[in-house]
């Protein structure tokens, strides 16, 4: 199987977790390592991974989801998260109200039988109010902010503002599953604003007929603007090792070493400088 050495993952799933994982955050570093990721970013639903991916070195990074574990738009959340070294703000996931409304479909059957307070971010296709001191938080730590399970037209929305606000590194989360509402449109959006998009083994696993897969938006979207993430590690799907190695082979007639070495490596880095 193929490897490609020097790989960053920026979406990672681990054990302690309310979801059942492949592996508590040591085998999943070895794991991960095994599968020729050099980096990655530690993602939790529950909150704050800074401090696990503190205690696995400096080739892990961590974040903090915005749910209502932490309090949904609470800015004292990044402060804190980015003071213990986190780089990634995701807006709401299993809080946001799409994720809510499909948790029933089978593309979110990883996340069966957890559920937390509704915590909206768009209301009357505006951004509510109290998530602009949130982006301004992430602006001064110079984070990346990702849409987490906003649907696309509410991640236009949100990014948009949050680029008003000073938050230069935008990330869209998983675009080709069904229930976040891609429409070709939001191409254009998205790279008017300068956001990246995250390509992956999951998002493929899982994409529906109208989400765009990896070979979708490498034809279609700068490569400079894509990211990779796994979003592995529910133990319904591939371990890391396997799906990465899996996915690695399927994309390198397409995209070949140059262009695995850039979506897979060199544009997850610099966002995370």
């Amino acid at each position: 199987m193929t490897v490609i050495d020097g790989m960053v993952d920026f979406h990672v799933h681990s054990a302690p977790s309310l979801a059942p994982r492949h592996s508590h955050d040591p085998h999943t570093l070895e794991e991960a390592r095994a599968a020729g990721v050099a980096k990655f970013v530690l993602k939790a639903h529950e909150g704050s991974s800074a401090e696990r991916a503190a205690l696995l070195g400096d080739e892990v990074f961590g974040g903090v989801v915005l749910n209502s574990p932490v309090g949904g738009a609470n800015p004292d959340a990044v402060a804190v998260a980015a003071a213990l070294g986190a780089r990634v703000v995701w807006l709401p996931t299993i809080s946001a109200p799409a994720h809510i409304a499909a948790s029933s479909s089978p593309e979110l059957s990883a996340h069966r039988g957890i559920s937390f307070r509704e915590v909206p971010v768009v209301e009357d296709g505006a951004v509510r109010p109290e998530w602009l001191d949130v982006f301004d938080e992430a602006a001064r730590a110079g984070m990346v902010l990702a849409s987490g399970h906003l649907t696309m037209d509410e991640a236009v929305v949100a990014l948009d503002t949050a680029r008003r606000r000073g938050v230069d590194r935008l990330l869209v989360n998983h675009p080709g599953l069904n229930f976040l509402g891609w429409r070709d449109e939001h191409l254009e959006q998205f790279r008017a604003l300068g956001a990246h998009l995250e390509i992956g083994v999951l998002a493929d696993l899982l994409a529906g007929e109208a989400g765009p897969r990896t070979e979708d938006l490498v034809a279609s979207y700068p490569h400079e603007l894509l990211v990779f993430g796994s979003d592995l590690g529910h133990r319904d799907y591939p371990p890391i090792a396997e799906g990465i190695r899996d996915w690695v082979e399927r994309l390198d007639p397409i995209l070949g070493d140059r262009g695995l070495a850039l979506v897979a490596g060199a544009t997850a880095e610099a966002i995370l400088a």
